[in-house]
């Protein structure tokens, strides 16, 4: 069966799709983020969608999925890498994404999540108040 890879950097995992997910990806993506996010004790999740041109509602679902599961093991989630057309896309679709952060490279999502650990603030709650999941970047590259 395919699997997406995982990556340590740091105390974060990076996760890059670059394949068109399918529910059983997604499912075992899921599962070894877990066990990775358990095994490594990481503090961050970052995943890069600056390959896919299309999202749909379940990838959107996939990607709240995974914050939310992450976020209970105590790792912060940033989806990087975010093309403008997959951004309207979610919106016309109405997903939100509640308390998932976005950055546009992984640079600057690694910052994020280095800033909110060094700062001791969890990040779901920096949520804006129109609740749309989003951070304020220029606060992230202050701190780091």
């Amino acid at each position: 069966m395919e699997r997406i890879p995982i990556l340590k950097v740091g105390e974060c995992l990076l996760v890059t799709i670059q394949v068109d997910m399918h529910d059983q990806l997604a499912m075992a993506l899921e599962e070894d983020l877990t066990s990775k996010i358990v095994s490594t004790g990481a503090r961050g999740v970052l995943i890069d969608i600056s390959s896919l041109e299309i999202v749909d509602s379940f990838i959107g679902r996939m990607l709240n999925n995974i914050a939310s599961v992450s976020r209970i093991l105590d790792a912060d989630t940033v989806v990087t890498g975010m093309r403008p057309a997959v951004a309207i896309t979610l919106v016309e679709l109405g997903l939100s994404l509640p308390g998932v952060k976005t950055a546009l490279n992984v640079d600057r999502g690694l910052a994020m999540i280095d800033a909110s650990r060094r700062d001791g603030v969890d990040m779901a709650e920096t949520d804006d108040d129109d609740g749309a999941g989003t951070a304020d970047l220029d606060d992230a590259d202050r701190r780091g």
